[in-house]
Order: structure tokens, then sequence, then C-alpha cells
């Protein structure tokens, strides 16, 4: 390389460091509130920490806002170590002196909302620690957040004090962060489990739980199936008050269970040796109703065999 080439190549590369720290002395940092940045502690102060976040100035958390929970000076050093980087909410944004006002119980807060409402989507549980009772339910904590329970969407409708201090297992019906309204139930969440223990092509055994004219709600433990007017016999049924009494026990099959709208299909037709048996003989076909269903069940088998 000759030396008028190595002048000019040094040439080059002093213009472009030159060039690059000029680049930086001109950075401008632009903070959004809302917007979630990376930072350090580097100072603990009586009312707060001091974070290095990138900017001219120090970005400061105060201690209100050091974790979810109330905090004391004291506690500082443990929730918000020196040197350790994490993520920090802006509040708000730069003040005169450049200063940036930063949370991490906000952080919190909003990513309880953002998993809360990823819950209500797949209807997921999650517990929620009960701690106190109004008119409508009960009210209490879940992620750190206020949630409410109607006292429709409890099991124990009742004794609503004894319920306090109890972690209860619910799913989420309404969530609304900008409102800061969390609505839940137990009673879901209850049915949802219950629903899984059930089997499609089963049959089962319960109670009658109630009599509408377009079918019969049958309780299955926690949950109730219809057993649809239609489904009761290969006849027709003209006044069900005949048929069934409520708290009668009853053996029905499973003909279809719906997770997506909460519902179980029962039937007793299916029991039946012929069209209209169970209105005649409504306890000899629940006596026979284990053999009668394995061999409607045998009979659908050697069907599909077949085809």
């Amino acid at each position: 390389m000759s030396p008028e080439s190595s002048r000019a190549q040094a040439s080059n590369v002093s213009f472009s460091m030159e060039d690059f720290e000029k680049a930086l002395e001109g950075h401008t940092y632009e903070f959004k509130k809302g917007q979630i940045v990376r930072g350090t502690a580097f100072e603990y102060s009586s009312d707060g920490v001091y974070v290095d976040i990138g900017g001219k100035s120090a970005g400061f958390v105060p201690l209100q806002e050091a974790a979810l929970e109330r905090v004391t000076e004291s506690q500082l050093a443990e929730v918000l170590p020196l040197q350790e980087e994490r993520d920090f909410l802006i509040l708000r944004e730069q003040d005169g002196e450049g200063q940036v006002l930063l949370s991490v119980k906000q952080l919190y807060v909003k990513q309880a909302w953002d998993e809360l409402a990823e819950m209500q989507d797949s209807s997921k549980t999650v517990p929620i620690q009960i701690t106190g009772v109004n008119r409508g339910g009960v009210t209490g904590e879940v992620k750190g957040l206020r949630g409410f329970i109607p006292r429709s969407h409890l099991v124990e409708k009742e004794d609503l004090e004894s319920l306090i201090g109890q972690s209860l297992t619910v799913v989420c019906l309404d969530v609304r962060p900008d409102d800061r309204k969390l609505v839940l139930s137990q009673r879901n969440a209850v049915r949802a489990a219950a629903m899984q223990q059930l089997v499609a092509n089963s049959l089962v055994e319960g109670t009658v739980a109630s009599i509408k004219p377009y079918g019969v709600f049958v309780d299955l433990g926690q949950i109730a199936g219809l057993l649809h007017i239609t489904q009761i016999s290969g006849n027709s049924v003209r006044d069900l008050t005949t048929l069934f009494k409520v708290g009668q026990s009853l053996k029905v099959a499973i003909l279809d269970i719906d997770e997506y709208k909460n519902r179980i299909s029962l039937s007793t037709k299916v029991l039946e040796a012929y069209p209209g048996e169970i209105l005649d003989k409504m306890d000899a076909v629940m006596e026979t109703a284990e053999e009668r269903f394995e061999k409607t069940q045998a009979e659908a088998n050697s069907t599909n065999i077949e085809h």
C-alpha cells in the first residue's frame, strides 16, 4: 500500500470516528408515557430510587411505585437491587430537568390485566383470595388486582362472611383495564371442572332439578344437563309432570357435551326397547338402564363396523 493511500485511509477513518461522536452528541432520547423501558437502579434516596434508562438525566421510581405491595425505604434494596437491569413503565414523560417518572408497580398491574384478558379468552381458571363482602357478592385480590364475584356466581350464596380469607377458583367474566373492572365467576369455574369429568356416550345418574315445558334439567353434580322433551321417549310426551318430579333419581345417557356453550344434552329415549316404553314402564327402564345402555352401544359399534 502506498504512503498516499495509507494517509487517505487514515483520514477517512478519522473522519468516520468524529462523525460518529457527533452523532452520539446529537442523539435525543424520546420517552413516552405508557412505554416500557429497560433500566438499571444505581442510587437510593429517602423517597425512591434513581434509574439509568439511557437518557441524559436519570429516571426516578417513587417509593410507592417500587413494588406491587407497599414497601419501606429499608426494603428498597430487596425489591430493586442496584446494578440489576429490569423493565420499568413510564408514568410521566421528561420534566423540565429531563427526568422521567417510572414505576414497577404499574408495570405489574399492566401485565396482570393483560394476563387476565388472555384468561378470559381461553376460559382458564385463576385463584382469588376473598377479602370482603358487599350487598352484591364478595370482593378479593387476584394477581394484585381487586376483583368482584356476584352472589349469583358463587357456590355459597347465603353465608358470604364465611368466604372471607378463603381462596376460590374462578374464571373471568368481564375484564376491563380502562375501567378497572374485573368480574369473576366461581360457578362457571366449578361447572367447567365438572364438565371435564363427564364423557359423551356414557350413562350417568342424577336427580331432576327442574321441569320446563321443553324438557327436564337433571342435576349431575355441580352441573345440570338438559333432557329435552324429544329425547325422553320414542313416542311424544304430553305432560312432563306426570313422568317426573323434582328430586327424582334418574339415569340418563349423555348425548353431547358442548363446552363452548356450557350445554350437556341427555337422553332416556336410547334406553327404550320400543318407542313409548319409558312412558309405560319408567321404573323398569331405570332398573335395567345399565344393561340397556350397553346393548345400544354394542349395536351402534356393530353398525359402525359393518359400514
